[in-house]
This record gives structure tokens, C-alpha cells and sequence, in this order.
């Protein structure tokens, strides 16, 4: 009876759909391998949780493994193992009807036993994984006996539309063998079907998709020489305590290919809604692409321990991209490729809560230790505040800005970084605004003219040098109830505070006072002079040591920002600035002196050009006509030595 061959057909519109599983449905053939190996290690799990109950379905058999042969003669590819089997309603049930998975009718068994408090680690809820064979083979061979019971079963099919079933007169070990025939053995394999029966190709296939299955797969080539292939590994299955610090420097360098150690470490198990586990690292130096133009993430995705992918989706923001790890979920919601995971809830709020996890981290170890977390900021904190840049409610910017420490000029060290909350309390009773300044570097900012009549005032300013920070701050224009100002901007309200006592030597240290009218009339002048060169000559209200700056109206764009757009040809245009003057300065009195006693003049304009040079030029803009810039200069050389 168990010799008589059963020829079947593949249950409605099968032979459509298992046209598309064979052609379409997998743009990468290396699935096959893995999909099979999920499935072998799916009948591992269901024997293991079985067996609980029922130990005579194990017996006395070898330890649950899947075995992966190749007959390079023959053209075969044969996997393995001694899981729960199949008899032939199963093989009919879960290998001719598409998309009926045994798997997912097992795990929905195990959820309604009460009784039942095991993990079960199933893999295959589609029920098409196993289809994937056909992509590289030219026929299907499965025997299978399944635990429990005598009768052995064989299935095979071309892929075509039918498969046959017949029982076997001997009875094989207990568990599931699939033979994919690659070829007939007359037929020249290509060179891609050839690699798969090539130990090193099988090798790097299971090392990248199927390396931390829980159960051994082992590789017997054909003078029987047997080698387990993947690691099991997956420590983030594991409690927190039970993971070495050795441990964890190895897998870092697994998944993150840089050197040193980690500087933080986030291993969290959620079990909400949706379950997932995390092992997430903060390298201690700062990788090579990290600012690579497609500001690639790279936190691997694994169901169940099956890896899924790392492109395609971004399960973390790319201005968190300096994580490296893990994200392992039986709930992230895999299209039924499992090559492309659908952007939908169950992803946003593993993101969600990953974000929350990481920013939360980081506070508390900037709250604890600023010198150690001045070294993660040096390293990352460029790519964090990517994040002001990108579009948040106004919680999450606040939660962001949290974790963001910057230069300040109240710092006595320039390495000292400050908090947003550092800043807030430290100002004036009258003071309603967040001053900054961005600027190349800390040295240069700090000798910045911008900055005089704030120091002078005791009002603090945040020092930005990172080239991001001229993105964010025209974005974020507020922080609480506090607006955000850069101090290049005309209007600042610097007369409502007053000059320290320290600094009052310098408030008087010119006390010939020019009149209004004469300094109306400088105003002209230098207006006259410079003509289109300025959108208009303003008295300075924070000039004390230097006798001109730049500065951008207060609607108009940032002058770092202009530049940049101009670079990078976003900008066609130059837009006049504003000159402030220091009316206090001695080079302007003279100026003023000499205007008022002798009237205009060819020296007195090539200063007013240079001065105005000379602020361009602190501000990294161009000066034009570089010719004349140095024509004045051997004016002013020839007619003062």
C-alpha cells in the first residue's frame, strides 16, 4: 500500500500563485537556504515543545540539529533534520496548499493550551517559504517521518502544478530530509546553481541569515566530514547578567566592524503590545562613513533570530545611525517575501520606543558623568542634532535637546559643554531669549567681535561649530518659552542690560562722546562709500573692542547659511549686509576727527573700504575685488611710513 504513488494538484489557482512564489516573490535566491533552515529548525522547536509533554517523541535520538549534504556528481542539495516530521495528511496540508502554514496552525494549538507557558520560536507564518526552493531547483524531493509514528512518506514535484505522494517501505529516522535536484545530471549547472553546492557559498549564507538559530546546522561534505556552520550565538536572548563583558566586546565587534569598546550598552527585552528585544552599542570611536553621504543605519532586524534585513527600513532615525546591534521581533510585520517589511504601526512603535530608550540612556549618563559623555558628544554629537532637524513634535525636540551639550561662552574650559538647562538658568531675570552664535571652530568663535557686547553684559552665548548646527537653528526658533537668536542679527536688545562693573573701565575708556550729529554725518558717509557693498551703516550696540562687524536684518537669513546655500549653488545671490560701527573705537573717532576738520577724502575711503574688508573677512565672506583690497593697503602703507 505505502509503494502506490498519489499524483495530486496543487489546491485552487496554485499553479498561478506558485508561479509567482518561483519567479517573483524573492529577488534574492541566497532565501531559499534560509527559508529551509527556518523551516527544519521550526520542526526542531515544535518536537522541543512537544516532547514536554510527551518524551517518548524524542527517545534516546541525538540532540535536535539540522544537517545540510552536497552531491556535486548528482547536483543535489540536501537539509535535514530530526524535528517533528510529517505524515502524509501534513505534507499535503503544508506543502500543497500555498500560504496554509503548519507552523502558524501549531503556534495558534500552543496559544490556546492554557496549560502552556513555553516560548515557542516558530519562524514561518506564511506558509510560501518553502516554495522558495524551486527557485534553484529544477525538482522538489521531501521524505519525512513524523515523530510518534512508523510510516515513512515521500512528496516531490517539478514545481509545475502537481506533486506526488506515496509511503515508503522503509522507515526513515524521525524528522524531514528536502533533496533539491539542481539539475538532471546530464544538464551543465550555471555558475550561480553550481555555488550552491560550493561549502564556502552555503557557509556565508547561513552565517548572514541563519547564524543564531538555536539549533546546530552542520555541513557534511561528500567524504563525510561534518562542521557546524553557525554560532548560536544570539546573546540578546539572554538575561543581562549572564553576558560577560568579553561576550559583549566580541558580538560588538561583530555587528559594529569597528575597534575599541563600547561606550554604552542598551540590552532591554519589551513585552507590551508588541514584543521585541534590542541590543543596541555606542561605539567609542567614531566610524569612518558615519557621515557618508546616505546616511546608512545599520541595526540588523531578526525574527526569532532569522535575520531579515538591515536596509530598507529604518527601524531606528538616521540621526541615531551611530548605533549598532539588534532588533529581534516575532511582531514586526514582514511583507510575505520577509525582504521588505511593511512601514506601518507595529514599525513606528518599536521606533518610537527605541528612540525613547536611547535618548533616556543618554541623559542619565550625561546627567552622571559630563566628562565622560563629552567624549560620546565629540564623537556623535554632530549626527545627533540631525534629529532638530527633522520633523518632531515639540516634546520630542524638547527630549533631544535634553541630551544636546554645547560650547558656551560662560564655560571657563573650552572643552566644558553645557545643557539647554544650564543655559536657561543662568539667565537675566529680563533676559527672553537663547542666544548662539555658530561659527568654523571654538577657537576662532570665541575671538568673534559678535560676542563683545554680550560679555561685557554677562549675557551668556551658546558657541555652535558643528555644520549642522546652521541647519537646525533656522529651524528650531524656540525652546519652552524662550526664543532662539543669533547674535549676528542687528536688533538685539542688548540696552536693557547693563555693562558689569568689570567691564565699566571699557564702557568709559573713550569718553570724548561724538555728537549726533556728527555721528549722523558718519553714518552718511559710510553709507556713500560703500554704496551697494552694505544694506545699510548702523551704530553698533555690541561692538566694545573691535570698530566693525557684519550682521544679517532681522527677517533676512543668516549670513553662515547664505554662504553655504551659495556653495553649494542653492543660491544665485549675494545679499548686502548690514555694517555696524563702533562709534567708540578709536579708528572710527579718527575718522569722525578727520571728516569733521578736513571733509571727504581718497585715505579716509580707502580706510571706511578696508574696515568694511576687515568685517567680511572675520566672517569668512569674500571681499570682492581682492585687486583693490590690496591697492588700499599700499596706500595706506605709503602714506603712513
Amino acid at each position: 500500500m505505502n509503494g502506490v504513488e498519489e499524483k495530486l494538484k496543487f489546491d485552487a489557482e496554485v499553479g498561478k500563485v506558485l508561479n509567482i512564489v518561483i519567479h517573483s516573490l524573492y529577488t534574492n535566491k541566497d532565501i531559499f537556504l534560509r527559508e529551509l533552515i527556518s523551516n527544519a529548525s521550526d520542526a526542531c522547536e515544535k518536537l522541543r515543545v512537544s516532547s514536554i509533554t510527551n518524551p517518548d517523541l524524542i527517545g534516546s535520538q541525538d540532540e535536535l540539529k539540522i544537517t545540510i549534504k552536497v552531491d556535486k556528481e548528482n547536483h543535489r542539495l540536501c537539509i535535514t533534520d530530526n524535528g517533528i516530521g510529517m505524515n502524509k495528511q501534513d505534507l499535503i496540508d503544508n506543502l500543497g496548499t500555498i500560504a496554509s502554514s503548519g507552523t502558524q496552525k501549531f503556534l495558534d494549538a500552543v496559544k490556546n493550551n492554557k496549560d502552556s507557558n513555553q516560548a515557542v520560536e516558530l519562524i514561518g507564518k506564511f506558509g510560501v517559504g518553502f516554495y522558495s526552493a524551486f527557485m534553484v531547483a529544477a525538482e522538489v524531493v521531501v521524505r519525512s517521518r513524523k515523530a510518534g509514528e512508523k510510516e515513512s512518506w515521500l512528496w516531490k514535484s517539478k514545481g509545475d502544478g502537481e506533486f506526488t505522494v506515496r509511503g515508503l517501505d522503509e522507515q526513515l529516522p524521525r524528522g524531514t530530509e528536502i533533496t533539491l535536484f539542481l539539475h538532471p545530471k546530464e544538464q551543465k549547472l550555471s555558475s550561480e546553481e553550481h555555488e550552491f553546492l560550493d561549502k564556502f557559498r552555503i557557509e556565508h549564507i547561513i552565517t548572514t541569515y541563519s547564524d543564531h538559530i538555536a539549533f546546530p546546522i552542520e555541513f557534511v561534505d561528500e567524504n563525510n566530514n561534518s562542521e557546524k556552520l553557525n554560532s548560536k550565538s544570539a546573546i540578546w536572548t539572554r538575561a543581562k547578567n549572564e553576558i560577560t563583558p568579553e561576550e559583549h566586546d566580541e558580538f560588538f565587534h561583530k555587528v559594529a566592524h569597528v575597534g575599541g569598546k563600547p561606550w554604552m550598552i542598551l540590552h532591554n527585552k519589551n513585552e507590551g503590545t508588541i514584543e521585541f528585544t534590542n541590543l543596541l552599542y555606542i561605539s567609542s570611536i567614531k566610524p569612518f562613513d558615519l557621515f557618508h553621504p546616505d546616511r546608512r543605519c545599520s541595526v540588523k532586524l531578526y525574527v526569532n533570530k532569522v535575520f531579515i534585513t538591515e536596509d530598507n527600513v529604518e527601524i531606528i532615525p538616521r540621526y541615531l545611525r551611530f548605533l549598532k546591534g539588534v532588533v529581534d521581533s516575532p511582531d514586526l510585520p514582514l511583507n510575505i517575501n520577509r525582504e521588505t517589511l511593511q512601514n506601518n504601526k507595529v514599525i513606528g512603535t518599536i521606533r518610537q520606543s527605541l528612540v525613547k530608550k536611547v535618548i533616556s540612556a543618554l541623559k542619565k549618563r550625561a546627567d552622571e558623568d559630563l566628562s565622560d559623555y563629552a567624549k560620546f558628544w565629540d564623537n556623535f554629537g554632530a549626527v545627533l542634532k540631525e534629529g532638530l532637524c527633522e520633523a518632531m513634535d515639540t516634546d520630542g525636540k524638547e527630549k533631544l535637546f535634553s541630551v544636546c551639550r554645547f560650547y558656551s561662552t560662560a564655560a571657563n574650559d573650552n572643552n566644558t559643554l553645557v545643557s539647554i538647562e544650564d543655559y536657561i538658568k543662568r539667565m537675566k531675570p529680563d533676559q527672553d531669549n537663547i542666544y548662539y552664535l555658530t561659527g568654523n571652530d571654538i577657537e576662532t568663535i570665541k575671538k568673534s567681535p559678535q560676542l563683545e557686547g554680550f560679555i561685557s553684559r554677562g549675557l551668556e552665548v551658546l558657541l555652535l561649530v558643528d555644520p549642522v548646527d546652521d541647519f537646525w537653528t533656522n529651524l528650531v526658533t524656540e525652546y519652552q518659552k524662550y526664543k532662539l537668536k543669533s547674535i549676528t542679527r542687528v536688533d538685539t536688545d542688548l540696552e536693557k542690560f547693563s555693562v558689569q562693573e568689570s567691564d565699566e573701565g571699557k564702557k568709559d575708556e573713550y569718553s570724548d562722546e561724538n555728537s549726533e550729529e556728527e555721528v549722523d554725518s558718519l553714518i552718511k558717509y559710510f553709507t556713500k562709500v560703500l554704496g551697494d557693498s552694505v544694506s545699510s551703516v548702523k551704530v553698533s550696540k555690541k561692538l566694545t573692542s573691535s570698530p566693525v562687524c557684519l550682521a544679517a536684518g532681522e527677517s533676512g537669513m543668516d549670513i553662515r547659511m547664505e554662504r553655504f546655500l551659495r556653495e553649494q549653488k542653492q543660491l544665485n545671490y549675494k545679499s548686502a549686509k548690514i555694517l555696524e560701527i563702533n562709534i567708540k573705537h578709536p579708528v572710527i573717532k579718527g575718522i569722525v576727527k578727520s571728516y569733521t576738520k578736513d571733509g571727504e577724502g581718497s585715505m579716509l575711503e580707502d580706510i571706511i573700504h578696508l574696515l568694511f574688508n576687515q568685517a567680511c573677512i572675520i566672517e569668512g565672506e569674500e571681499i570682492g575685488d581682492t585687486s583693490a583690497f590690496s591697492d588700499r593697503i599700499n596706500n595706506i602703507f605709503s602714506k603712513v611710513l
